[in-house]
């Protein structure tokens, strides 16, 4: 397996799941990196179920690939450990609040002074500056400060929990992924490193472009189900007759002439080109009586064959088990101890 990261090495103080997040992606890729944890304060992660072999089934997954040092950054001495690895490792991901590691004696200005060329990024809510910078948050909270949430949901509801942390993770881990590695090519040509400020809240709200561009542009602010993607559209989640789900993004005209001809809707591609509420939900309305006919298997029956972007809602146990994600080797073995667990793969994939 090609480890195009082989040649960095990271110092990692992050918990929970940004940075651990981030650094399991760049270990992935052959990065050395090594975990400073407290002695005696365990990472949250840890505790989180099933427990195997006496260690969590996510812990393991985003610490697999690292080794760990055991330090306490109050002693004096760990402080000055940490000074001499610098050297050795110029990465550092750190997650604290401002201010917490100049307090240690570890911030970003006392560590280029030994060492030019280190790269030292800073994952937090709301970034190194701001009003908000010492403020806690979590990923709702992000989402809700971005504007995200207030356009990914139902006009019944209100906003939607995600499954997944978006902020943290599509905000916070590539984003410090990727300004690390921005950072290391520009070190290649200058011999300097530079401290990255990634925050969390910027992160997700770089993400609204989509409906963010248009409407600081003048037009209209976006609200639940109102847009071509959230709902406002016949582009959406329709129910099957076993309380089951399909995906529906057949938008092109290609694809929604091809679905209407497959559900022996004639007029439905044409009316699918009027933007306004009420075809909208006339088209909704037709969709949803008709997939309410079979149940999900008949279904994918139905579409398995057909290029139309439908597609069915799985659970996360039958997306681990869908041929496309078998295929592309998104399963691997890893170990807890001596036991042989599955677990997620790195994403990107290399080849000379």
């Amino acid at each position: 397996m090609t480890q195009p990261l082989s040649t960095l090495k990271v110092l990692d103080f992050s918990t929970l799941l940004p940075g651990p997040y981030a650094t399991m992606l760049m270990a992935d890729m052959g990065a050395e990196v090594l975990r400073v944890v407290h002695p005696t304060k365990p990472d949250l992660t840890e505790a989180l179920p099933p427990i195997i072999n006496g260690m969590s089934a996510l812990h393991a997954q985003l610490t697999g690939n690292k080794t760990a040092l055991k330090l306490d950054l109050k002693q004096s001495e760990a402080t000055e450990r940490i000074k001499a690895l610098i050297l050795e490792y110029d990465i550092i991901v750190e997650q604290f609040r401002p201010g917490v590691m100049k307090s240690l004696g570890l911030d970003y200005d006392t560590l280029k002074a030994l060492n030019p060329n280190l790269i030292y990024c800073s994952i937090t809510g709301y970034g190194q500056t701001g009003p908000y910078a010492d403020r806690a948050g979590h990923d709702i909270n992000y989402l809700a400060l971005s504007g995200i949430a207030s356009y990914s949901g139902t006009q019944q509801h209100g906003p939607t929990l995600s499954g997944i942390q978006i902020a943290d993770i599509a905000g916070g881990s590539h984003h410090a992924v990727m300004g690390i590695l921005s950072a290391v090519i520009e070190r290649h040509h200058t011999q300097k490193g530079q401290h990255i400020d990634i925050s969390m809240t910027d992160c997700a709200f770089s993400m609204n472009v989509i409906s963010g561009a248009p409407m600081l542009a003048g037009g209209a602010t976006p609200g639940y189900q109102t847009e071509l993607l959230n709902g406002g559209f016949f582009y959406d989640y329709y129910p099957t007759a076993d309380g089951r789900y399909l995906s529906v993004g057949s938008l092109e005209p290609k694809f929604i002439q091809r679905l209407s001809h497959i559900l022996d809707k004639p007029t439905l591609a044409q009316k699918s080109m009027n933007p306004t509420p009420e075809v909208q939900a006339q088209i909704k309305g037709t969709l949803k009586s008709i997939f309410l006919k079979k149940t999900l298997c008949e279904w994918r029956e139905i579409f398995a064959n057909e290029d139309v972007c439908v597609e069915p809602v799985l659970t996360l146990k039958e997306a681990s088990e869908h041929p496309q994600l078998q295929a592309r080797a998104m399963i691997r073995e890893g170990k807890i101890g001596d036991k042989t667990v599955l677990q997620i793969s790195q994403p990107i994939k290399f080849s000379h």
